[in-house]
Formats: C-alpha cells, sequence, structure tokens
C-alpha cells in the first residue's frame, strides 16, 4: 500500500495530467502552455516540473494514457474481440478526456517537435496480433495479411475519429465504426465466422471486464436482435464481396 506521501505524489501527477488534458484537447499542443496548465491543475510550478520536466513531456504522459484500459475481456472468436476493442475506444472518446485529448495530440499535424508515432505503432500492433490470432483460427479469408490489414484498419480508423469529432465532437463515432465494420469485415473474414459476429456489443459488459456476448436480462431480446441483424448484413455483403475476394486471390497469384 502507498505510504501517504507517495500516494500524494500519485494524485497530484494525476491532477497535473488530466489538466494538460483538458487544455491540449481545447488548444493543440502548440498553442498550450505551461501556464495554462499550472492554472487548470492547480498546483505549484515546482510540483509539475517534478513529474513532467517539460511541455512535451506533459504531451507524451497524455498520449500514453489513451491506452490505458483499453483490455476487453478475451473472446473465443479473435475477430469478435477486435471488435470489441474498436467499439470499447470509441466509448472511451466519448467518456474519458484524457482518451479524447491523447488523440486529439496523435493527430495534430501542427505539433511540431512532438513524436507521435508510438500511438499509432501501439495500434498496429494490437490489431495485428489480434488478426495473427484471427487467421491461425481460420476465421480470415486465405489472401489476408494481417499487418497489411491492421494498418489499413488502424489508418481508416483514425481518420474516422477524425471526421466524428469534427462533425459531432464524437456523438456518432459508434455508427461510423460500425458502418466502417460492416464494410471491411466481409473482405476479410471467412463466412461462417462473419454469421458469429456482434458489432454492437454490451459496452457495460466490456467496461467492467466481462464477456461482451453475455446479456443481462432486462436487454437479452435487444441483444439478440441486435447480434442477428448484424449477422444478416455481413452475410449479405458477403454475396457480393465474396466473388471480390477470390479474384483478389486470383490476382495475387498472378501477381507473384
Amino acid at each position: 500500500m502507498p505510504q501517504p506521501k507517495q500516494d500524494r505524489a500519485i494524485r497530484t501527477r494525476h491532477t497535473i495530467l488530466m489538466a494538460a488534458a483538458t487544455v491540449f484537447e481545447e488548444r493543440g499542443y502548440q498553442a498550450a502552455t505551461i501556464s495554462e496548465i499550472l492554472t487548470t491543475a492547480n498546483v505549484t510550478k515546482g510540483a509539475l516540473y517534478f513529474h513532467f520536466k517539460s511541455k512535451e513531456q506533459l504531451a507524451q504522459g497524455v498520449l500514453a494514457g489513451q491506452d490505458q484500459n483499453l483490455t476487453v475481456p478475451p473472446q473465443p472468436c479473435k475477430t469478435q474481440e477486435l471488435i470489441d476493442t474498436a467499439m470499447l475506444h470509441a466509448h472511451r472518446l466519448q467518456t474519458d478526456p484524457l482518451v479524447r485529448a491523447g488523440v486529439r495530440l496523435t493527430l495534430d499535424q501542427r505539433a511540431d517537435g512532438l513524436d507521435r508515432t508510438a500511438p499509432f505503432h501501439h495500434w498496429t500492433t494490437i490489431v495485428t496480433n489480434l488478426l495473427t490470432q484471427a487467421q491461425q483460427q481460420g476465421e480470415l479469408l486465405p489472401h489476408v495479411n494481417p499487418q497489411e490489414t491492421a494498418q489499413i484498419l488502424v489508418g481508416a480508423f483514425a481518420g474516422i475519429q477524425a471526421m466524428s469529432q469534427a462533425t459531432t465532437n464524437y456523438q456518432n463515432l459508434p455508427t461510423t465504426i460500425t458502418a466502417l465494420l460492416k464494410h471491411t469485415l466481409p473482405t476479410i473474414t471467412h463466412p461462417a465466422t462473419l454469421t458469429t459476429l456482434n458489432l454492437t456489443p454490451n459496452i457495460t459488459h466490456l467496461t467492467h471486464g466481462t464477456n461482451s456476448t453475455e446479456i443481462d436480462d432486462d436487454t437479452e431480446n435487444t441483444g439478440d436482435t441486435a447480434a442477428k441483424d448484424t449477422a444478416d448484413q455481413l452475410t449479405k455483403d458477403t454475396e457480393y464481396t465474396g466473388n471480390t475476394s477470390t479474384n483478389k486471390d486470383t490476382l495475387t497469384a498472378a501477381t507473384h
């Protein structure tokens, strides 16, 4: 158990980090100042510099903070676990100022001198690992390259986040992510797997560390209907994209 002095230091660091997140989200990296962060945090300059030596270190702390508490319950189907991870991140963007600020910094092209590569590498690694496991379990179509597909998904996800923030302050993010997955999953996922996927996982279960396929008694019918609608739509999409996948296999063979 932390000693009182250590506990106070942990709280102070968190207060400073949340203040920095607020200022970075509102002002961006270039316009944000240490003075604004000090005022928002209501701490002394000495306390801030004890934990963070510069504005860049503060920004890196915020960037790292967006990936905290992102673990979802393991799923037998790794494609479903990928969906759950994306939807949990969307939920946290709507509810967690540290995540919003981290994403703002990650996508801030005016943040001169700030290394913004770590979040992209981290997300690409997460998605690559899940897709690799999905491939090993026979969930993906033969032509899928997990690393290449992960880069495409992360890039598309980043673009959708930026558009959602600009147009609706993230309010439509779950809907647009669902649309992205409906368009992309049929091109990489085996039809037998598509019929089992749920694009509307129970966020309460994800945030409390329980399996997303579990449904409360009060929401069981709603959850089952949503899952069935998702499976039906994805299966219909596969009827169109299935030939495209076959053609891609042929094209790949012809170009090697």
